[in-house]
């Protein structure tokens, strides 16, 4: 059996706005959002929001980070997203509150069906639930949940969820140790 994308077919597959939305977004992601101010984080996340991002307060988002459709991210108050973080969002994306998702980590919903000829799309939609980091250079798989105060590792690949509390690491991303959070004495 061989593959034949001449059979590919996604037309059962909705991006959740017009094409011409779609486009309007990609040049005001590439022009303005790109190229704001370091600083400009409110600027962002009202670009977001008019783009249908559900966008909580104080939210910092860097100006490289990407987003595919904004509509279908929503990320909770006081999270942090980093340089070059890519949000290829053709499924939901919900990041939730406190979280860090750092540099270069690409967040991936979507995928295709290894063994079908035709070489079907598959999309997931992935959660990054309260207190959760995403440290640098890592790829979460679709349908994954980094739940309360998880860990992924800088550079790992996380192809299962990662239970509340647990740092995991690696490729694929295995459990190493407990995140066990301390008091900070003022």
């Amino acid at each position: 059996m061989n593959v034949d994308l001449s059979k590919y077919d996604q037309s059962w597959y909705s991006r959740g706005r017009s094409g011409v939305v779609v486009l309007l977004w990609w040049f005001v992601q590439g022009t303005v959002f790109r190229f704001s101010l370091h600083n400009m984080y409110g600027f962002r996340n009202r670009l977001l929001r008019l783009f249908g991002a559900k966008i909580g307060v104080d939210v910092r988002v860097r100006p490289t980070a990407k987003f595919t459709y904004p509509w279908k991210v929503s990320i909770g108050d006081h999270s942090w997203i980093g340089d070059d973080v890519e949000f290829y969002s053709l499924d939901e994306i919900i990041v939730g509150s406190n979280c860090v998702i750092s540099q270069h980590s690409y967040l991936c919903t979507g995928s295709h069906k290894l063994n079908d000829p035709a070489f079907g799309l598959i999309v997931k939609p992935i959660v990054i639930k309260d207190g959760a980091w995403i440290a640098s250079d890592v790829f979460v798989c679709p349908g994954v949940t980094v739940y309360e105060l998880g860990v992924a590792g800088a550079r790992s690949t996380v192809m299962k969820d990662i239970p509340a509390g647990e740092i995991h690491v690696g490729y694929p991303a295995k459990y190493l140790k407990e995140r066990i959070m301390k008091e900070v004495m003022a």
